[in-house]
Order: structure tokens, then sequence, then C-alpha cells
């Protein structure tokens, strides 16, 4: 007789220790064949963040099982966090098998950006990391787009063989694989799905048919962005639904962007410059002359978002970049990007550990 798996996590079902993964009382799960633990019940029917009890090297360990495999790995990336939602050393993981790369939540860029475009923007960042996929399809699991396509390469590509979907927490892996399940399996019951990462807790199985199967695989954490650093209320208010409205503000030298109380833009000197910030639009940007930027965050932190650890602006840790007058993004993790075409020096202030980077424009 098969072991019992929340069909919500994937973790095995266990009455034994209610602080373990997969806990569910006896009485509950007495002559069922499909059960949820009493994790993924709340997550599910209450909405309750309960924290993952699985560490990066349980993660880890759990992707690591593929490079034993022969199989096709889904490879999903998020377009709004791109840089922090790849998976260092994916290859080394995963044995090199093939790789489909889908770059997800294309619901939440401007819908002006053509997809051709974005698609030669995938490609060269993935070219940058060393990763050769088979293919790149640009999607959106929320809305179902181009659905039809990715079924058809994960079948002309996966040839017979078992299918593993991998990516970070919160790329949408299961709100996708759920869309499939809708879509073209018609299944009754379905994987949890949550904005709260690590709601995967192990391989969750989905058979294709009597010979090869679908796997859902727990969410690599990544604790350098902020959305692993906030709580939940503020985690909702960071993480955008919906299409990303561009803020564009043209700055002399000596001013500064706030984006709440999680981060800071400085421009320290140069010339007029574009500054185009791409956040959920629930969070508030405020300009300040540089020379008022310390007392507005140090006063006024009732009126911002604000991390516990972060009680003045100088516990912020400080990244200085100088731009040459071309186009380029400057990524929060986590948090947003902005944009920016000026010839001068920027400084970047954020929580100590949350990662902050320079790259080829996106939009």
């Amino acid at each position: 007789m098969s072991e019992l798996r929340c069909y919500g996590c994937g973790a095995k079902i266990q009455s034994e220790d209610p602080k373990r993964p997969g806990y569910l009382p006896a009485k509950a799960k007495q002559g069922k064949e499909q059960v949820l633990c009493q994790r993924c019940f709340k997550l599910l029917h209450y909405h309750t963040k309960i924290a993952s009890p699985l560490t990066q090297d349980d993660f880890l360990k759990v992707i690591s099982k593929i490079g034993d495999k022969d199989a096709l790995v889904v490879y999903i990336l998020d377009l709004f966090d791109f840089n922090a939602s790849q998976i260092p050393g994916l290859m080394r993981h995963i044995g090199y098998n093939d790789v489909l790369v889908l770059a997800n939540k294309r619901d939440l860029l401007p819908a002006s950006l053509k997809e051709h475009r974005l698609m030669m923007w995938v490609r060269r960042q993935l070219k940058a990391e060393g990763l050769k996929p088979v293919d790149v399809i640009i999607t959106s699991g929320k809305k179902n787009l181009n659905f039809d396509e990715i079924y058809e390469k994960i079948d002309a590509y996966r040839h017979g063989r078992d299918v593993y979907v991998v990516g970070t927490t919160n790329v949408g892996k299961s709100t996708f694989i759920n869309g499939l399940l809708k879509h073209y399996v018609q299944v009754t019951t379905q994987i949890t799905t949550s904005e709260f990462p690590g709601t995967t807790l192990d391989l969750i199985k989905i058979p294709f048919d009597e010979t090869s199967s679908l796997y859902d695989t727990p969410g690599i954490m990544n604790n350098r962005q902020m959305t692993s650093r906030v709580d939940d209320k503020v985690l909702k208010l960071i993480m955008p639904q919906s299409e990303v409205k561009a803020m564009t503000y043209q700055l002399s030298d000596k001013q500064s962007l706030y984006i709440e109380g999680l981060a800071r833009m400085d421009y320290i000197e140069g010339e007029k410059g574009s500054f185009t910030c791409f956040f959920s639009k629930r969070l508030k940007i405020h300009r300040t002359k540089l020379e008022n930027a310390d007392g507005l965050y140090n006063r006024h932190k009732t009126l911002a978002i604000t991390l516990p650890e972060i009680q003045t602006i100088d516990q912020m840790k400080a990244y200085e970049f100088t731009f040459d007058g071309t186009k380029q993004d400057i990524v929060i993790a986590g948090l947003g990007f902005m944009s920016i075409k000026t010839k001068g020096k920027v400084v970047i202030r954020v929580p100590e550990g949350i990662d902050v980077i320079v790259r080829e424009p996106l939009v």
C-alpha cells in the first residue's frame, strides 16, 4: 500500500508531531485516499501564514533528486523579479537534463512591451548565466497566456519522460501546474497555492499517463529578496497582482526617492536624468531633497512600511553606482526596479542582505 501524501504540498501524512510537515490528526485521514495536511488546510481555507519548516539545504536536496533521472525540467522564472528568481548552479542540481524555460508573470509588465523584444532579453540573461534551454516561452499562469503552446512543447520535448517543474518561491509554479491540470488533465483536486513563500514542501506527483508523471517541486528560498524579510502584511503590498504602472521622475542631483520605508535612491551628483520606477502600485514613492532625506525617514517612519531591525536610515546598507548616460536598470531583489537614464552617481539604500544589481534595461 502506497504512503499517503498531502495533495496540496506533497508532504508525507503523519499524525505524531503537529510541528512536522504533513501533520493530520488520525481521525481526519481514516478511509480517505486524498487528504490535505493541517497546514495546507489552513492556507487554503483561512489564508493563514505558516512558516515553512524546511531549510534551503532541504529544498536543494529535493531538487537534486532530479539529477538521477532522465527527464524534462520546466524551469519557471519571474519576469518581474527575474534575476532574484534564478537558481544559481541549476544545472549541477538537475544533472544536465533538458530544460524548457517559462518566463512567467508577463501580466505584471507593461502591455506595450513587445513579446519578441522580451523574449530576446530573457535569452540574453540566460546566456549570461550559462544556461542553454531547449526553448523559452513567455507566459502568465494567471492569464493562461500561451498555455496551448506550453503544453505542446512539453509533450514534444519530454519524449515520454517525466517532467519536473522547478523555480524559486513565488514564481508561480503551483498556479501554473493547476492551470495545466484544469485545462488538460481535468483532475478534481489541486495543489495548494499561496502568496506566502515555501508552500510546497516535497515532490508532488501528478500522473500524465501509465508510464510518466508531472512533478511539482518545492521552491528554492532566496533569503536575499525583500519578500523573504517582510511580514505577511507587507508581503501582500510589495507583490504586484496586476500590471505595474511606470512612474517617471525627472531628477536633478541632490534629490532622493523613497520606496516607502523599504528602500531609498539618492541621486548624488550628475546631469538631470530620467528615473522610471516599476514597483507595486500599492507602494507609495516619495520625492524629497537629499538634505531632507534622512530626517524624512527618521521622523516619519510611522507613515512608511519599515522593517523592525531598521530604526534609522543609517542602519541600511548603501550601494553606489555610476552611470554613463546609457539606459540601465537598478534592481532591488524582491521589491522592483528602476529604469535609469542619466550621467551621474546614484546610491541605493536597502536593509543589509538584500541584493541590488545593475542590468540591461527590461522595458
